[in-house]
């Protein structure tokens, strides 16, 4: 279910799209949902990027869900370099609808530094990558 579809769409400061997709920010969080089809790579996902960082900054901590609504393609080498271009990213995750959507996911994850990052609805992610991105502003914070 696209962000758009839900009761929070309200909540969403800003978007913006590019090529391969839409970026919905919230104030530590932003839900990415990639277009059908679409193949992500550090080209293709330059401008996301840059949004991001333009957001954000590059100190404040934040969290990104991918929102699987769409079946797209990732060049899961270019992950290391794309989490290198974001210093303040705190915490990720994935949302599946379905058994390949979240096989995706599952090997996606095995490319991440970070574990459990596979949910089941977007509620379910957003809760908690967002207590995941609170806890590093706690600790910055002392």
């Amino acid at each position: 279910m696209s962000i758009r579809n839900t009761e929070l769409a309200p909540q969403i400061i800003k978007q913006t799209t590019s090529d391969v997709g839409i970026v919905h920010f919230f104030n530590h969080l932003a839900v990415v949902e990639f277009n059908e089809g679409a193949h992500i790579d550090l080209s293709a996902v330059k401008k996301t990027l840059n949004d991001l960082l333009e957001y954000f900054g590059n100190s404040k901590p934040f969290g990104i869900i991918a929102n699987r609504v769409n079946s797209y393609s990732i060049s899961l080498l270019d992950l290391k370099e794309a989490r290198q271009s974001l210093p303040n990213l705190s915490a990720y995750g994935i949302v599946s609808y379905n058994d390949a959507t979240r096989m995706n996911a599952e090997i996606e994850s095995s490319f991440c530094e970070w574990k459990d990052i596979c949910f089941d609805s977007i509620y379910e992610g957003l809760d908690t990558i967002y207590d995941r991105v609170k806890r590093k502003i706690k600790v910055g914070l002392n």
